[in-house]
Protein backbone atom coordinates (compact mmCIF):
# COMPACT_ATOMS: atom_id res chain seq x y z
CA UNK A 1 0.00 0.00 0.00
CA UNK A 2 1.26 3.43 -0.98
CA UNK A 3 0.96 6.64 1.26
CA UNK A 4 1.43 10.15 0.88
CA UNK A 5 1.88 12.38 4.41
CA UNK A 6 -0.87 14.33 4.72
CA UNK A 7 -1.10 18.12 4.81
CA UNK A 8 -4.02 18.59 6.66
CA UNK A 9 -2.85 18.68 10.18
CA UNK A 10 -3.37 22.33 11.25
CA UNK A 11 -6.08 20.76 13.68
CA UNK A 12 -4.66 17.86 15.37
CA UNK A 13 -1.29 19.39 16.82
CA UNK A 14 -0.80 19.39 20.06
CA UNK A 15 1.39 18.66 23.46
CA UNK A 16 1.49 18.64 27.24
CA UNK A 17 0.29 20.42 30.02
CA UNK A 18 2.75 22.63 32.35
CA UNK A 19 2.06 20.38 35.54
CA UNK A 20 1.84 17.18 33.68
CA UNK A 21 4.55 14.49 34.35
CA UNK A 22 6.51 14.40 31.48
CA UNK A 23 10.64 14.14 30.36
CA UNK A 24 11.26 17.56 31.73
CA UNK A 25 11.52 16.43 34.93
CA UNK A 26 14.65 16.07 34.63
CA UNK A 27 14.43 18.42 31.57
CA UNK A 28 17.27 20.76 30.91
CA UNK A 29 19.57 19.91 34.22
CA UNK A 30 20.86 17.47 31.78
CA UNK A 31 21.38 19.39 29.03
CA UNK A 32 24.58 21.05 30.05
CA UNK A 33 26.27 17.80 30.79
CA UNK A 34 27.39 15.42 27.47
CA UNK A 35 24.48 13.50 26.25
CA UNK A 36 24.33 9.20 27.02
CA UNK A 37 25.77 7.41 24.57
CA UNK A 38 22.59 6.18 22.59
CA UNK A 39 20.32 8.46 23.34
CA UNK A 40 19.14 10.99 21.09
CA UNK A 41 15.88 12.44 22.42
CA UNK A 42 14.84 13.69 25.83
CA UNK A 43 12.54 10.83 28.08
CA UNK A 44 13.75 7.88 25.47
CA UNK A 45 16.37 5.90 26.90
CA UNK A 46 18.51 2.95 25.31
CA UNK A 47 16.18 0.50 25.70
CA UNK A 48 13.26 2.73 24.79
CA UNK A 49 14.57 3.34 21.17
CA UNK A 50 15.81 -0.42 20.71
CA UNK A 51 11.73 -1.28 21.44
CA UNK A 52 11.08 1.50 18.74
CA UNK A 53 13.02 0.24 16.22
CA UNK A 54 11.91 -3.54 16.53
CA UNK A 55 8.72 -2.81 16.84
CA UNK A 56 7.87 -0.25 14.25
CA UNK A 57 5.53 -0.55 11.56
CA UNK A 58 6.87 1.13 8.21
CA UNK A 59 4.96 2.77 5.22
CA UNK A 60 6.18 4.09 2.12
CA UNK A 61 5.36 7.64 0.53
CA UNK A 62 4.60 7.90 -2.93
CA UNK A 63 6.85 9.62 -5.32
CA UNK A 64 4.94 12.88 -5.05
CA UNK A 65 6.01 13.36 -1.59
CA UNK A 66 9.41 14.72 -3.13
CA UNK A 67 7.51 17.41 -5.51
CA UNK A 68 5.58 18.17 -2.12
CA UNK A 69 8.84 18.72 0.30
CA UNK A 70 10.73 20.49 -2.79
CA UNK A 71 7.38 23.09 -3.26
CA UNK A 72 7.28 24.00 0.34
CA UNK A 73 11.21 23.86 1.23
CA UNK A 74 11.99 26.33 -2.07
CA UNK A 75 9.08 27.97 -2.74
CA UNK A 76 6.35 28.64 0.11
CA UNK A 77 8.79 30.31 2.89
CA UNK A 78 11.69 32.62 2.11
CA UNK A 79 12.38 32.67 6.16
CA UNK A 80 13.32 29.70 8.09
CA UNK A 81 11.88 31.26 10.97
CA UNK A 82 8.29 30.49 10.13
CA UNK A 83 8.32 27.01 10.90
CA UNK A 84 7.91 27.78 14.76
CA UNK A 85 4.85 30.24 13.86
CA UNK A 86 3.61 26.87 12.03
CA UNK A 87 3.70 24.73 14.52
CA UNK A 88 2.33 27.31 17.00
CA UNK A 89 -0.40 27.96 15.32
CA UNK A 90 -1.01 24.40 14.91
CA UNK A 91 -1.34 23.45 18.41
CA UNK A 92 -3.36 25.92 18.99
CA UNK A 93 -5.95 24.84 16.76
CA UNK A 94 -5.99 21.71 18.73
CA UNK A 95 -6.03 23.47 21.68
CA UNK A 96 -9.37 25.14 20.08
CA UNK A 97 -10.58 21.84 19.23
CA UNK A 98 -10.52 20.31 22.75
CA UNK A 99 -12.11 23.22 24.40
CA UNK A 100 -15.19 23.13 21.52
CA UNK A 101 -15.44 19.29 22.34
CA UNK A 102 -15.68 20.43 26.09
CA UNK A 103 -18.54 22.17 25.81
CA UNK A 104 -20.56 19.52 25.36
CA UNK A 105 -17.87 16.58 27.54
CA UNK A 106 -16.35 18.17 30.04
CA UNK A 107 -14.78 14.79 30.93
CA UNK A 108 -12.46 15.03 27.97
CA UNK A 109 -9.93 16.76 29.93
CA UNK A 110 -9.56 14.16 32.19
CA UNK A 111 -6.65 15.07 34.85
CA UNK A 112 -4.86 17.40 31.93
CA UNK A 113 -7.33 20.73 32.41
CA UNK A 114 -4.23 23.03 31.36
CA UNK A 115 -4.66 24.20 27.87
CA UNK A 116 -1.05 25.47 26.93
CA UNK A 117 1.88 25.31 24.42
CA UNK A 118 5.70 24.54 25.77
CA UNK A 119 8.67 25.27 23.49
CA UNK A 120 11.73 23.53 24.42
CA UNK A 121 15.44 22.94 23.06
CA UNK A 122 18.21 20.75 23.76
CA UNK A 123 21.90 21.90 23.12
CA UNK A 124 23.66 18.78 23.67
CA UNK A 125 21.30 16.86 21.91
CA UNK A 126 20.57 19.39 18.50
CA UNK A 127 16.69 19.11 19.30
CA UNK A 128 14.03 21.47 19.57
CA UNK A 129 10.45 20.65 21.18
CA UNK A 130 7.05 22.20 20.94
CA UNK A 131 4.17 20.46 22.84
CA UNK A 132 0.79 21.14 23.85
CA UNK A 133 -2.48 20.07 25.33
CA UNK A 134 -5.06 19.79 22.61
CA UNK A 135 -7.22 16.92 21.30
CA UNK A 136 -3.96 15.28 20.41
CA UNK A 137 -4.64 12.03 17.56
CA UNK A 138 -5.00 8.08 17.15
CA UNK A 139 -3.19 5.89 15.55
CA UNK A 140 -5.68 5.36 12.59
CA UNK A 141 -5.95 10.06 12.78
CA UNK A 142 -1.83 9.40 12.74
CA UNK A 143 -1.61 7.49 9.29
CA UNK A 144 -4.79 9.63 7.97
CA UNK A 145 -3.42 12.82 8.87
CA UNK A 146 -0.51 12.53 8.15
CA UNK A 147 0.28 9.65 5.75
CA UNK A 148 -2.67 9.01 3.70
CA UNK A 149 -3.41 10.41 -0.56
CA UNK A 150 -7.08 9.75 -0.11
CA UNK A 151 -8.13 11.56 2.99
CA UNK A 152 -5.88 14.13 2.46
CA UNK A 153 -5.58 17.90 1.47
CA UNK A 154 -2.13 17.19 -0.47
CA UNK A 155 -4.05 15.42 -3.54
CA UNK A 156 -6.27 18.50 -3.67
CA UNK A 157 -2.79 20.66 -3.67
CA UNK A 158 -1.10 18.56 -6.07
CA UNK A 159 -4.26 18.81 -8.68
CA UNK A 160 -4.28 22.60 -8.09
CA UNK A 161 -0.53 23.16 -9.03
CA UNK A 162 -1.22 21.25 -12.02
CA UNK A 163 -3.71 23.27 -12.88
CA UNK A 164 -2.22 26.46 -12.55
CA UNK A 165 -3.52 27.09 -9.56
CA UNK A 166 -2.52 30.92 -7.67
CA UNK A 167 0.04 29.39 -5.13
CA UNK A 168 -1.31 31.94 -2.95
CA UNK A 169 -4.03 29.60 -2.53
CA UNK A 170 -1.57 27.19 -0.92
CA UNK A 171 -2.92 28.11 2.99
CA UNK A 172 -6.01 25.99 2.96
CA UNK A 173 -4.23 22.89 2.71
CA UNK A 174 -2.44 23.09 6.01
CA UNK A 175 1.07 22.58 4.39
CA UNK A 176 2.30 23.78 7.76
CA UNK A 177 3.51 21.39 9.43
CA UNK A 178 6.00 20.30 7.01
CA UNK A 179 7.77 23.54 7.26
CA UNK A 180 9.93 21.58 10.02
CA UNK A 181 11.70 20.27 7.48
CA UNK A 182 13.82 23.62 6.53
CA UNK A 183 15.03 23.01 10.14
CA UNK A 184 15.27 19.60 10.60
CA UNK A 185 16.21 16.55 8.83
CA UNK A 186 14.37 14.14 10.99
CA UNK A 187 11.02 14.80 12.65
CA UNK A 188 9.38 12.69 16.00
CA UNK A 189 5.60 13.12 16.92
CA UNK A 190 4.16 11.49 19.69
CA UNK A 191 0.91 12.09 20.32
CA UNK A 192 -1.93 10.48 22.49
CA UNK A 193 -5.75 10.68 22.04
CA UNK A 194 -8.06 10.39 24.91
CA UNK A 195 -9.83 7.34 22.87
CA UNK A 196 -6.38 5.45 22.06
CA UNK A 197 -2.42 4.76 23.12
CA UNK A 198 0.26 6.73 23.12
CA UNK A 199 2.36 6.66 19.48
CA UNK A 200 5.09 8.02 17.86
CA UNK A 201 5.23 8.64 14.12
CA UNK A 202 8.88 9.55 12.76
CA UNK A 203 10.10 10.36 9.48
CA UNK A 204 12.99 11.66 7.53
CA UNK A 205 11.05 13.07 4.46
CA UNK A 206 12.81 10.87 2.15
CA UNK A 207 10.81 7.81 1.12
CA UNK A 208 9.36 6.39 4.23
CA UNK A 209 7.79 7.14 7.84
CA UNK A 210 7.37 4.83 10.48
CA UNK A 211 4.32 4.50 13.69
CA UNK A 212 4.81 2.79 16.63
CA UNK A 213 2.99 2.22 20.28
CA UNK A 214 5.40 4.12 22.49
CA UNK A 215 7.39 1.64 24.76
CA UNK A 216 6.71 4.01 27.61
CA UNK A 217 2.99 4.06 27.47
CA UNK A 218 1.21 7.12 28.31
CA UNK A 219 3.90 10.35 29.31
CA UNK A 220 1.51 13.19 27.90
CA UNK A 221 -1.14 12.66 29.68
CA UNK A 222 -3.27 14.35 26.05
CA UNK A 223 -1.77 16.08 23.23
CA UNK A 224 0.58 16.01 21.05
CA UNK A 225 4.76 16.53 21.29
CA UNK A 226 6.84 17.86 18.32
CA UNK A 227 10.50 16.69 18.00
CA UNK A 228 12.71 18.34 15.44
CA UNK A 229 16.58 16.87 15.20
CA UNK A 230 17.63 20.05 13.55
CA UNK A 231 20.14 20.63 11.01
CA UNK A 232 23.79 21.58 11.05
CA UNK A 233 23.11 25.25 9.65
CA UNK A 234 20.20 25.59 12.33
CA UNK A 235 21.97 25.91 15.42
CA UNK A 236 20.18 29.17 15.61
CA UNK A 237 17.28 27.81 17.20
CA UNK A 238 18.82 26.32 19.83
CA UNK A 239 19.21 29.74 21.32
CA UNK A 240 16.49 30.71 24.02
CA UNK A 241 16.95 34.46 22.89
CA UNK A 242 16.09 34.13 19.16
CA UNK A 243 13.14 31.32 20.22
CA UNK A 244 12.24 34.35 22.63
CA UNK A 245 12.22 36.97 19.71
CA UNK A 246 10.21 34.74 17.64
CA UNK A 247 7.59 33.39 19.86
CA UNK A 248 6.74 37.59 21.01
CA UNK A 249 7.22 38.37 17.54
CA UNK A 250 4.58 36.57 16.20
CA UNK A 251 2.63 34.66 18.79
CA UNK A 252 2.33 36.77 21.11
CA UNK A 253 -1.62 37.21 20.71
CA UNK A 254 -2.21 33.55 20.68
CA UNK A 255 -5.15 32.42 22.72
CA UNK A 256 -3.37 30.38 24.97
CA UNK A 257 -0.17 30.38 27.13
CA UNK A 258 2.75 29.87 24.86
CA UNK A 259 5.82 28.87 27.66
CA UNK A 260 9.85 28.35 27.01
CA UNK A 261 11.79 26.45 29.13
CA UNK A 262 14.67 29.66 29.61
CA UNK A 263 17.93 29.07 31.46
CA UNK A 264 18.09 31.67 34.37
CA UNK A 265 21.74 32.89 36.29
CA UNK A 266 21.40 34.36 39.93
CA UNK A 267 24.34 35.81 42.44
CA UNK A 268 23.59 34.02 45.72
CA UNK A 269 26.00 33.91 48.72
CA UNK A 270 27.80 30.60 48.67
CA UNK A 271 28.12 29.27 52.34
CA UNK A 272 31.22 29.71 53.86
CA UNK A 273 33.44 26.62 55.33
CA UNK A 274 33.79 25.92 59.10
CA UNK A 275 37.31 26.11 59.03
CA UNK A 276 37.05 29.62 57.32
CA UNK A 277 34.65 31.41 59.63
CA UNK A 278 36.68 29.88 62.37
CA UNK A 279 40.16 31.23 61.10
CA UNK A 280 40.91 34.48 63.15
CA UNK A 281 44.58 34.74 62.19
CA UNK A 282 46.60 35.46 59.56
CA UNK A 283 50.48 35.95 58.76
CA UNK A 284 51.71 39.53 58.05
CA UNK A 285 55.57 39.54 58.07
CA UNK A 286 56.11 36.58 59.71
CA UNK A 287 53.78 38.22 62.71
CA UNK A 288 50.11 36.96 63.64
CA UNK A 289 47.53 39.33 63.24
CA UNK A 290 44.48 38.64 64.39
CA UNK A 291 41.33 40.02 61.89
CA UNK A 292 38.29 41.64 63.31
CA UNK A 293 34.97 40.87 63.22
CA UNK A 294 34.62 43.87 60.30
CA UNK A 295 37.25 42.49 58.50
CA UNK A 296 35.99 38.80 58.46
CA UNK A 297 32.33 39.55 57.42
CA UNK A 298 33.94 42.01 54.70
CA UNK A 299 35.56 38.32 53.45
CA UNK A 300 32.15 36.33 54.08
CA UNK A 301 30.45 38.83 51.63
CA UNK A 302 32.44 38.53 49.11
CA UNK A 303 32.31 34.64 48.91
CA UNK A 304 29.19 34.40 45.94
CA UNK A 305 28.60 32.61 42.95
CA UNK A 306 26.53 31.78 40.02
CA UNK A 307 23.19 29.59 40.22
CA UNK A 308 21.78 28.84 36.82
CA UNK A 309 18.08 27.22 36.93
CA UNK A 310 15.45 26.05 34.14
CA UNK A 311 12.11 27.45 34.13
CA UNK A 312 8.97 28.16 32.25
CA UNK A 313 8.53 31.34 31.21
CA UNK A 314 5.31 32.61 29.95
CA UNK A 315 6.17 34.38 26.65
CA UNK A 316 2.51 35.93 25.98
CA UNK A 317 -0.08 37.44 27.69
CA UNK A 318 -1.45 40.30 25.37
CA UNK A 319 -5.30 40.23 24.71
CA UNK A 320 -6.22 40.39 20.93
CA UNK A 321 -8.94 43.20 21.35
CA UNK A 322 -9.75 43.88 17.95
CA UNK A 323 -11.55 40.48 18.49
CA UNK A 324 -13.33 41.41 21.17
CA UNK A 325 -16.94 43.68 20.51
CA UNK A 326 -16.10 47.48 20.56
CA UNK A 327 -18.64 48.11 23.30
CA UNK A 328 -17.02 45.95 25.61
CA UNK A 329 -13.68 47.78 25.70
CA UNK A 330 -12.82 50.48 27.97
CA UNK A 331 -10.45 53.83 26.09
CA UNK A 332 -7.75 52.76 28.79
CA UNK A 333 -7.17 49.22 27.22
CA UNK A 334 -7.07 50.80 23.58
CA UNK A 335 -4.52 52.96 24.49
CA UNK A 336 -2.95 50.31 26.03
CA UNK A 337 -2.79 48.37 23.17
CA UNK A 338 -1.60 51.26 21.20
CA UNK A 339 1.15 51.40 23.42
CA UNK A 340 1.62 47.58 22.68
CA UNK A 341 2.23 47.74 19.51
CA UNK A 342 2.89 51.30 18.76
CA UNK A 343 5.99 51.10 20.98
CA UNK A 344 4.66 54.80 21.70
CA UNK A 345 5.07 55.82 25.65
CA UNK A 346 2.35 58.49 24.40
CA UNK A 347 -1.97 58.00 23.94
CA UNK A 348 -3.18 57.55 20.79
CA UNK A 349 -5.35 61.13 19.48
CA UNK A 350 -8.15 58.90 17.98
CA UNK A 351 -9.21 55.57 16.71
CA UNK A 352 -11.46 53.05 14.80
CA UNK A 353 -12.57 49.52 15.76
CA UNK A 354 -14.58 47.76 12.80
CA UNK A 355 -15.18 44.50 11.15
CA UNK A 356 -15.48 44.11 7.66
CA UNK A 357 -17.91 42.23 6.20
CA UNK A 358 -18.90 41.03 2.41
CA UNK A 359 -16.58 39.76 -0.40
CA UNK A 360 -13.53 39.79 2.88
CA UNK A 361 -14.50 39.45 5.72
CA UNK A 362 -11.22 41.31 8.69
CA UNK A 363 -11.73 43.09 12.07
CA UNK A 364 -8.90 45.68 12.05
CA UNK A 365 -8.07 48.62 14.93
CA UNK A 366 -6.74 51.70 13.46
CA UNK A 367 -4.93 54.45 15.62
CA UNK A 368 -4.04 57.99 14.60
CA UNK A 369 -0.73 58.95 16.61
CA UNK A 370 -0.92 62.30 18.86
CA UNK A 371 2.36 63.60 16.99
CA UNK A 372 3.36 62.10 13.52
CA UNK A 373 6.69 63.67 13.23
CA UNK A 374 8.09 64.35 9.64
CA UNK A 375 4.56 63.75 8.30
CA UNK A 376 5.04 66.15 4.86
CA UNK A 377 9.05 65.63 4.59
CA UNK A 378 9.67 62.25 5.50
CA UNK A 379 6.17 60.19 4.89
CA UNK A 380 8.13 58.39 1.48
CA UNK A 381 10.97 56.95 3.86
CA UNK A 382 8.34 56.15 6.83
CA UNK A 383 7.95 52.13 7.48
CA UNK A 384 4.38 50.97 7.38
CA UNK A 385 2.57 50.87 10.64
CA UNK A 386 -0.01 48.08 10.15
CA UNK A 387 0.35 44.59 11.26
CA UNK A 388 -0.66 42.14 9.53
CA UNK A 389 -2.61 38.82 11.52
CA UNK A 390 -3.94 35.50 10.27
CA UNK A 391 -6.05 33.95 12.75
CA UNK A 392 -4.28 36.10 15.46
CA UNK A 393 -0.72 34.76 14.01
CA UNK A 394 1.64 37.82 12.87
CA UNK A 395 2.53 37.38 9.12
CA UNK A 396 4.26 40.73 8.71
CA UNK A 397 4.29 43.84 11.10
CA UNK A 398 4.97 46.77 8.47
CA UNK A 399 3.39 45.45 5.36
CA UNK A 400 3.46 48.13 2.60
CA UNK A 401 0.46 47.15 0.80
CA UNK A 402 -2.51 47.87 2.87
CA UNK A 403 -1.93 52.02 3.10
CA UNK A 404 -1.00 54.52 0.44
CA UNK A 405 2.93 55.89 1.97
CA UNK A 406 1.12 59.19 2.87
CA UNK A 407 -0.54 57.39 5.34
CA UNK A 408 2.17 55.78 6.69
CA UNK A 409 1.57 57.06 10.38
CA UNK A 410 -1.40 55.36 11.08
CA UNK A 411 -0.52 52.77 13.83
CA UNK A 412 -2.90 49.72 13.88
CA UNK A 413 -3.68 45.62 12.97
CA UNK A 414 -5.78 43.67 10.84
CA UNK A 415 -6.62 40.29 11.52
CA UNK A 416 -8.35 38.19 9.09
CA UNK A 417 -9.26 34.43 8.35
CA UNK A 418 -9.93 34.75 4.89
CA UNK A 419 -5.93 35.45 4.23
CA UNK A 420 -3.44 31.90 3.32
CA UNK A 421 -1.19 31.33 6.31
CA UNK A 422 1.22 29.16 4.96
CA UNK A 423 2.48 31.91 1.94
CA UNK A 424 5.87 34.27 1.50
CA UNK A 425 5.46 38.05 2.04
CA UNK A 426 6.89 38.01 -1.74
CA UNK A 427 3.33 35.62 -2.46
CA UNK A 428 0.69 37.64 -0.26
CA UNK A 429 1.73 40.74 -1.99
CA UNK A 430 0.43 39.32 -5.03
CA UNK A 431 -2.92 38.08 -3.44
CA UNK A 432 -6.06 39.60 -4.45
CA UNK A 433 -7.95 40.09 -0.94
CA UNK A 434 -5.11 42.45 -0.24
CA UNK A 435 -6.24 45.18 -2.87
CA UNK A 436 -9.78 44.77 -1.50
CA UNK A 437 -8.95 45.14 2.26
CA UNK A 438 -6.67 48.46 1.77
CA UNK A 439 -9.28 49.84 -0.32
CA UNK A 440 -11.81 49.43 3.05
CA UNK A 441 -8.87 50.47 5.36
CA UNK A 442 -7.94 53.92 2.95
CA UNK A 443 -11.63 54.92 3.39
CA UNK A 444 -11.90 54.03 7.26
CA UNK A 445 -9.00 56.53 7.96
CA UNK A 446 -10.05 59.15 6.28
Amino acid sequence: MLLLPCVTVCCSFSLPSVDTPSIYAVAQESAEAEAPAGIVMEGLTVDDEKAIETNKESFVFQAEVNRLMDIIINSLYKNKEVFLRELISNASDALDKLRFLALTASDMLGETKDLAIKVSFNDKLKTLTIRDTGIGMTRNELINNLGTLAKSGTKKFLESLSEGADIGLIGQFGVGFYSVYLVADRVRVVTKNNDDDQYIWESTADSSFSIVKDPRGNTLGRGTEITMFLKEDASEFLSQQRLEEIITRHSEFITFPIYLHKKTEQVVEKEVAEEDAAEKKTTEDGLEVEESDEEEEKKVEKKTEKVESWDWHLMNGNVAIWSRDKDEITDEEYQKFFRVISKDPTDAASWIHFKAEGEVEFKSILYVPAEALNLYDEYSNRKPGIRLYVKKVLIQDDFEDLLPKYLNFIRGVLDSDDLPLNVSRETLQQHKLLKIMGKKLVRKVL
